[in-house]
């Protein structure tokens, strides 16, 4: 009967690293339609984006006071798995918080409580992001591509966070309080007060039952590693896939200045033809497609970087276009390339090939998803692109129709054209 917990905890887990690894394959699978494109050189200063922007949180601190609550959440994520990795391994070998047999009971009760400040942080940060959303509703949230479940899809996860604090908070609690009743099996272990969960402890000491308490302990044990196994794999479904995609978003950015463009050599070639710069060498040219269509003609970066839009809309607020009232939105192109690669995505899922899929449905620049009106009022001035906190190049991504050779390889209406 003892064993039934592990077995279960085992199962579940078990469960949990299926669905998140098959789902890590598809979103995989689904960046490797893009084409190839070199992001291996100037190795030293992509590891120094990588620091300081994703690591670092760098462009989120441009507004010091936001930028210093989603650090708090960051790092809090970040640190609190420290305590989640304590669950799991009790989890496994049917322990009871096993750290604090291994460490210094004073060290112990000090990482723990430095845990809880930073859940009582993060708890704090959510609730005023929640407000900011839906009390003094910041215009770069109630964009219209925001409506519906992108909308519900942010308070979740704020939600959800909050939650999950309040179950570590509330295991505390009941753990402090069995730590001084005697009772059989008790395997609670003196770990002395913690910091946050002491205030609770006398609420909880008025209950005589040690059954109570101790399933009021499971029961938040148990709330708060389930909550963590599900947000998971609710994760990669949300925007806040951001969280795991910001790193190598960051590493493989474009690190060329930002109004420096590619020449595309056949391009390249013809007006050194036509300007006698160079001797025709009588080589025949490929078929030369301009621009891009679908999916398939952005590069995989291009797609990884719809995978990693955090939608916080600062790329919108700062565009040009959408502050005239054009229908322009940096980030409604990122939801909708997001939206036709899960398209995609499923269609493969179901046994079509790549050919097949791509031949189904709308492609991304149809009225369906990204519509001509959009490109064209595109400046390509970057602004949206300095703004981004994970360093998405909507300037590759994004571009209206025109000369060939000022914008190269940027994106077109019907390439081949």
């Amino acid at each position: 009967m003892h064993l039934l917990p592990q077995i279960l905890f085992i199962l579940l887990l078990g469960a949990t690293a299926y669905l998140v690894s098959r789902r890590v394959g598809q979103i995989s699978r689904n960046i490797l339609l893009g084409r190839p494109v070199g992001r291996r050189d100037r190795m030293g200063e992509r590891w120094k984006a990588l620091l300081l922007i994703a690591f670092g949180q760098k462009k989120m601190f441009k507004k010091p006071l936001v930028g210093l609550m989603h650090f708090i959440i960051y790092a809090g994520f970040l640190l609190i798995n420290i305590e989640v990795l304590e669950i799991v391994i009790d989890g496994l070998a049917g322990t009871h918080r096993i750290f604090a047999h291994v460490l210094p009971v004073a060290f112990y009760a000090f990482l723990i409580s430095f845990f809880e400040f930073l859940a009582v942080g993060v708890m704090l940060s959510c609730v005023v992001f929640l407000v900011r959303r839906n009390v003094l509703k910041l215009p770069r949230f109630w964009k219209p591509e925001m409506k519906g479940w992108p909308a519900l899809d942010a308070n979740l996860i704020l939600v959800i966070e909050i939650v999950l604090m309040v179950f570590i908070l509330t295991m505390n609690a009941a753990d402090q309080v069995l730590q001084t009743r005697e009772f059989a099996d008790n395997h609670y272990y003196k770990t002395g007060t913690f910091a946050f969960s002491q205030f609770f402890v006398p609420l909880l000491s008025g209950i005589e039952s040690v059954g109570t308490l101790f399933f009021i302990e499971r029961f938040g044990w148990w709330a708060h590693i389930l909550g963590i196994f599900a947000f998971a794999y609710y994760v990669t479904y949300s925007k806040h896939l951001h969280i795991a995609l910001a790193f190598p978003n960051t590493f493989f950015s474009n690190l060329n200045p930002k109004g420096q463009f590619e020449n595309m050599p056949a391009v390249t070639r013809e007006v050194k033809l036509a300007m006698g710069l160079m001797e025709d060498d009588g080589q025949e040219e490929e078929e030369v497609k301009f621009g891009a269509k679908d999916v398939q003609h952005l590069t995989w970066k291009n797609l990884m970087d719809a995978y990693s839009c955090t939608e916080c809309g600062r790329c919108t607020s700062e565009c040009p276009a959408n502050l005239t009232g054009k229908k322009l939105s940096p980030r409604k192109v990122m939801m909708d390339t997001r939206d036709r690669l899960e398209e995609l995505g499923q269609y493969m899922a179901q046994g079509k090939s790549k050919e097949e899929a791509l031949a189904m449905g709308d492609t991304l620049y149809s009225e369906r998803y990204i519509s001509k009106e959009e490109i064209m009022a595109c400046t390509t001035c970057n602004a949206c692109v300095e703004a981004c906190p994970v360093n998405i190049d909507r300037s590759i991504s994004l571009c209206k129709s025109g000369n060939t050779l000022r914008w190269k390889k940027r994106m077109h209406l019907n390439p081949g054209t």
